[in-house]
């Protein structure tokens, strides 16, 4: 076995769906009779025949056709090792935009496959997902939808997720149904239309209740006003998932449905540099679900992985 290459692996499996030496040939743009002498030294090596072979015809052996399947699979494996060795020596700058959440080890993961610069402009989602679709990123950390992927010709891979809760006034820290929360919608459009679109559908398919505000305090100090001027709690948005609150209000959990907001990694589908796809493997390999396909989770029917559940 020490004699095996991987070229004449290839060989054997060119000339097994083929079933003809010089069709084969052709296709591996190698002489006829250098085809036929590789062949003879593969099954030298492997102590089998592959082929039965007369001046007619040209059938796969009982070996051969068992060890088919298992050459394929072995060249696939080949293929994938030389494509992840290729991302790891890539040395070109990745630009990477962000809403307001990046994975806490983003470094740590990326730093052997990719240089990755983070883009200082914070931005809202539909603006950083516009931005890798124009060339200005070459990823960016966003909510998406699925209508959005396709309509600026971008893939997605998950990688973080949100499980939204709502604040309210007092001491009640029972779980609350998303049924009797608020949720703020504002008036610019420009600022907040994901979180506007994501919270419009929230509310049309929960029974939440649609609050329209105009002054731009979907998070901060200005949100808190608005959980004290509602009778009811408030869905916080991502952008406040780590703000302390103000002793007066408290965190609710909602429940029936619980609420998550997932965030994507986006690129373009034209995208062919190896720096660019390794970091994309190197944050979207091994995530999971993130609880978002739970029997009483919620995502918005667009949202790239509710197809998923």
């Amino acid at each position: 076995m020490t004699g095996v290459e991987l070229r004449q692996l290839r060989y054997f499996v060119a000339v097994a769906e083929e079933l003809n030496f010089g069709r084969a040939a052709e296709r591996l743009l190698i002489a006829g009779p250098s085809l036929s002498q590789q062949i003879k030294a593969l099954e030298r090596d492997l102590g089998v025949r592959l082929f039965e072979r007369d001046r007619r015809s040209v059938s796969l052996t009982a070996a051969g056709a068992a060890l088919l399947p298992h050459t394929r699979a072995l060249l696939e494996q080949a293929d994938d090792l030389r494509r992840r060795a290729g991302r790891l020596s890539g040395s070109e700058a990745v630009r990477l935009g962000y809403v307001n959440w990046l994975p806490s080890d983003l470094t740590a993961r990326t730093a052997a496959v990719a240089k990755v610069h983070i883009d200082a402009w914070v931005a809202p989602s539909h603006a950083q997902a516009a931005r890798v679709a124009d060339g200005s990123l070459d990823l960016a950390v966003c909510w998406v939808r699925t209508e959005d992927l396709a309509r600026l010709g971008l893939r997605a891979r998950l990688i973080g997720a949100d499980r939204l809760y709502a604040v309210a006034v007092g001491t009640d820290r029972r779980d609350v149904p998303a049924g009797e929360t608020d949720v703020l919608v504002d008036d610019d459009v420009t600022s907040w239309r994901s979180w506007n679109d994501y919270a419009e559908e929230l509310a049309r398919t929960t029974g939440a209740r649609e609050v329209r505000i105009s002054d731009g305090a979907i998070t901060g100090p200005a949100f808190f006003d608005h959980v004290r001027r509602c009778r009811r709690p408030v869905v916080n948005s991502p952008k406040g998932q780590t703000l302390p609150l103000p002793p007066d209000l408290v965190r609710r959990e909602i429940v029936g449905p619980k609420v998550y907001w997932t965030w994507s990694l986006v690129w373009r589908e034209t995208e062919r540099r190896a720096s660019v796809l390794a970091v994309v493997d190197a944050l979207g390999d091994g995530v999971g679900d993130l609880g978002i396909h739970a029997p009483d989770a919620w995502l918005p029917a667009d949202d790239p992985y509710a197809l998923q559940r």
